[in-house]
């Protein structure tokens, strides 16, 4: 099995083989705590109005995202694993639009098969990808608004790639480096009253979940389900 490591838009747009796009700070651990709270499945895209839309015709429930950080008006809650974590969404239909992982779910159209990962995630992940023993596996580090690379995300590819040679990581090593890194303090930044410091918590409360996100095309459109493997 070959593994890659790519990063940014770019990187989505020419990852091949099983791909994980990555988004650790939040899009996908706000997506991993939503499915847990029982929502049936997570319609990804890339715009604004597109997610409207889709609301609007009652393809889904809510809408759930940002741009630049913040949740735009009119969104039914921002891209927060807190916030979702006070949700029931049993049986909902959410559409999430977010600055890069939702960006990079969209542009990587050369995916074998794909998944949203994250931290809380990780192992499930690694587990999912591996069925079948694919011939590539790319990992794709999404960064900040899918432009500028970021720890957490590098970090998190890193880890993904021991997982899937074997190695157990350092869960404590990961996080550290992640904490000492200039996003993580964001979250402490008052200033920005949208961002929780429980979202950094539970971002890097590394394999929160025992599941992975599975992302297929459905209507021309891809959507991330809860996948559990043995």
């Amino acid at each position: 099995m070959e593994i890659r490591i790519e990063s940014l838009l770019t990187g989505a747009r020419e990852a091949t083989g099983v791909v994980a796009i990555i988004d650790v700070f939040r899009a996908f651990s706000t997506a991993a705590v939503a499915l847990a709270n029982g929502a049936s499945r997570i319609i990804m895209v890339s715009g604004v109005e597109e997610a409207f839309a889709l609301r609007d015709s009652g393809t889904g429930h809510l809408v759930m995202g940002e741009v630049e950080g913040r949740p735009p008006d009119g969104f039914d809650l921002g891209n927060s694993p807190l916030e979702a974590s006070r949700i029931d969404f049993t049986g909902k239909t959410i559409i999430q639009r977010t600055s890069a992982g939702t960006q990079g779910i969209a542009a990587a159209s050369r995916a074998e098969r794909l998944y949203a990962s994250s931290l809380v995630t990780a192992t499930a992940t690694a587990r999912g990808m591996r069925a079948g023993n694919p011939a590539r596996v790319t990992l794709v580090a999404m960064g900040k608004n899918a432009v500028a690379r970021t720890d957490e995300d590098e970090l998190c590819a890193l880890h993904l790639r021991n997982l899937l040679e074997g190695r157990t990581g350092d869960r404590d090593a990961v996080r550290a480096v992640i904490l000492a890194g200039g996003e993580a303090a964001r979250f402490r930044d008052r200033a920005r009253p949208w961002l929780h410091p429980e979202d950094l918590e539970i971002a890097l409360d590394i394999d929160r979940y025992d599941f992975a996100i599975r992302v297929m095309v459905e209507d021309g459109r891809p959507v991330g389900r809860m996948e559990k493997t043995a």
